[in-house]
């Protein structure tokens, strides 16, 4: 088997845990389709055969769903998940290891000749329905979330999301350690579903748990300087949050809260 298929078959096979062996991502997997019959039609554009190359792109537009203009140039190991709806216009470059999901777009912002559309790194991944936009480069490792729209280069390393698209800035260092300090010691934890997308609920949560922790530090001092006036310990250390009752205002109904 040429290095180049066993490549492909085994990217799957690292990035979808439903493959199950090599045979079933070679017939059933439309994205593995999609880049071979492409590398046919590349070599043909290249060469000089540009109807031949469009006609076997739009035959594979036909069988797979998924359109990549000869003209465009793939990387190794290229992964295209499910494939359905996905664009990649003729001057668009990828980088080696990326990952299309189905919906995107790798599209142009002009009807001029020359170079129009992106280029991609390596190990870029860009999420169902984005859409990456004219002569912009994407830097190797980004990620573009899903739905995003991205007209201006992302660093490399950066995650994209929204409309239009921005680099979502995750706290580091001695903010994302003082958070999560406190979100343990309060009894939950803040970033189990905000990894990469700026949820707003997730955002309010670590604006409180900054404030939690400022308000810790005056009533640090404060007891602190009551104890040196001689008041005694004006405050024991605080226990973990635990399960609580509130009583109804109706009388005897109980509520538990966790």
């Amino acid at each position: 088997m040429p290095n180049r298929l066993r490549e492909d078959i085994d990217s799957v096979f690292d990035r979808d845990p439903a493959a199950r062996n090599g045979f079933e991502i070679l017939t059933t997997y439309p994205g593995i389709h999609a880049v071979l019959m492409h590398r046919v039609a590349h070599r043909l554009w290249n060469g000089g055969f540009k109807w031949l190359a469009r006609v076997l792109s739009n035959l594979a537009r036909w069988y797979t769903g998924i359109e990549i203009h000869p003209g465009a140039r793939i990387g190794r190991r290229f992964f295209i998940d499910h494939g359905m709806g996905v664009v990649i216009g003729e001057t668009a470059v990828i980088g080696d290891d990326c990952t299309l999901y189905h919906g995107v777009t790798l599209g142009g912002t002009s009807w001029q000749k020359g170079k129009r559309h992106p280029t991609l790194g390596n190990d870029v991944v860009v999420g169902a329905g984005a859409k990456v936009l004219g002569p912009i480069e994407i830097g190797d490792g980004a990620r573009i979330g899903s739905n995003a729209v991205v007209v201006k280069p992302v660093a490399p390393g950066a995650t994209v999301v929204g409309v239009p698209g921005r680099v979502v800035e995750r706290p580091k260092g001695a903010v994302a350690a003082r958070r999560a300090a406190t979100a343990r010691r309060i009894g939950f934890d803040a970033y189990g579903v905000t990894r990469d997308a700026p949820d707003p609920v997730a955002h309010a949560i670590n604006c409180t748990l900054d404030h939690i922790h400022l308000l810790d530090r005056r009533m640090q001092a404060m007891c602190d300087a009551l104890e040196r006036l001689g008041a005694g310990r004006c405050v024991e250390d605080l226990p973990e949050i635990e399960a609580c009752e509130i009583h109804s205002a109706g009388g005897d109904d109980e509520t538990k809260v966790d």
